[in-house]
């Protein structure tokens, strides 16, 4: 297979690059895809023998040229404009679409375009296009495989397709999981960094804290399996052992378990539909001990917003990441408090909430504006 990691320095990309050190006979890097790390791409890519560099940071991309200037490697491109036109050329067979954010949907939609298997572990990029990029990977005939562990979990639980009753995705709890909404007026961003069990970007760590990252994860699984929003629970499980369960017609549940590593998921997606062996760790069944508790939607009211929004459809999922984001890059910045996030999120959606259908990405790319132009605002009137 030939590959396109998006995402390629990020913890996505580094248990990718392991996976690869594993399996690099069955692994042809064609390009490698990065915000702004420059330096750790380029001998990444020396290292993976790559065809491709990309950098969404143009300043970053032209300091690489310069400080590379007549060495043997890859072909550097830059800015959003040079990563597509990498796609749009790069012999790839799989993308590894794990970059951050909103910045995922194009890129995914490009390559799908292309017939290419797509493994997403950008969730944004379905919370504000599911209905787009899944019709276009359709028209396509290309493969869409989750790499999220509880997606890719439930992925798995499904290989035989069969009728099940609810699907169970399930949650750490994020690191404040008995806070008290008072404590949570004290959270600082070092504590919301440090997640229990998972080694994440900031974003996705923040998200994990305030339980949006599984609202987000929630209105992904309606559009990758076709559930109903009344048939997606989530519960705590702060082991993180078990990644996610489907219940079936007959009552049965299957169950996808292991310990808490990345790598796992991006070797089952980029081997499907066979098993890579891989060297990590194992449960030790004997010494553990599995816990499940219902989130509390009162304290954390963010993961009720996002089924609210799923259900609703049209431009709310779109408000929801969008705002999100914005509030999420404030709170990182110290703008912001921790629970100042959900009360962002909750405006924008109030007030730019809109049910009509969505039909092309240059709609959904003018709502996430419209959202994140909202959300800085408000911050702005009030003076944070």
């Amino acid at each position: 297979m030939r590959v396109v990691i998006l995402g390629a320095t990020g913890s996505i990309g580094d248990s990718a690059f392991n996976v690869w050190e594993q399996h690099r006979q069955d692994m042809q890097i064609e390009g490698l895809v990065a915000q702004q790390q420059a330096e750790k791409l380029w001998q990444r890519a020396q290292v993976m023998q790559a065809r491709w560099i990309g950098l969404a940071d143009e300043r970053a991309a032209v300091q690489l040229k310069r400080a590379h200037q007549g060495e043997a490697g890859p072909r550097i491109v830059q800015g959003t404009a040079g990563i597509m036109e990498m796609l749009k050329e790069a012999d790839a067979t799989h993308v590894l679409a794990a970059m951050s954010g909103f910045a995922g949907l194009e890129p995914t939609l490009l390559a799908l375009s292309r017939g290419i298997t797509v493994l997403l572990a950008n969730k944004e990029t379905l919370v504000a296009a599911g209905d787009i990029v899944t019709r276009t990977a359709r028209q396509h005939n290309a493969a869409l495989i989750p790499v999220d562990s509880e997606h890719s979990a439930i992925f798995q639980c499904l290989a035989r397709p069969q009728p099940f009753h609810r699907i169970i995705l399930t949650c750490s709890g994020g690191p404040f999981r008995n806070y008290t909404a008072a404590q949570l007026q004290e959270v600082t961003v070092e504590s919301a960094l440090r997640h229990p069990k998972w080694s994440m970007g900031p974003k996705i760590t923040i998200d994990s804290a305030t339980l949006m990252n599984k609202g987000l994860e929630i209105i992904e699984a309606h559009h990758l399996f076709g559930a109903d929003y009344d048939a997606i629970d989530v519960v705590i499980h702060p082991e993180s052992i078990i990644h996610s369960m489907v219940e079936f017609v007959d009552g049965a549940t299957l169950a996808q378990c292991g310990v808490p590593d990345m790598r796992i998921p991006i070797a089952v997606a980029l081997s499907w539909p066979h098993r890579w062996p891989l060297e990590v760790p194992t449960v030790n069944w004997p010494g553990t001990t599995l816990h499940f508790e219902a989130p509390d939607l009162q304290t954390f009211p963010l993961l009720g917003l996002a089924r609210q929004a799923g259900r609703m459809g049209g431009h709310f999922p779109i408000i929801l990441n969008a705002a999100n984001e914005m509030a999420v890059e404030m709170f990182l910045q110290r703008r912001i408090g921790f629970v100042d996030i959900p009360g962002l999120v909750e405006d924008a959606l109030s007030e730019l909430g809109d049910a009509r259908t969505v039909n092309t990405a240059d709609e959904v790319i003018a709502v996430d504006a419209r959202a994140r132009r909202y959300t800085q605002e408000l911050v702005a009137h009030k003076g944070r």
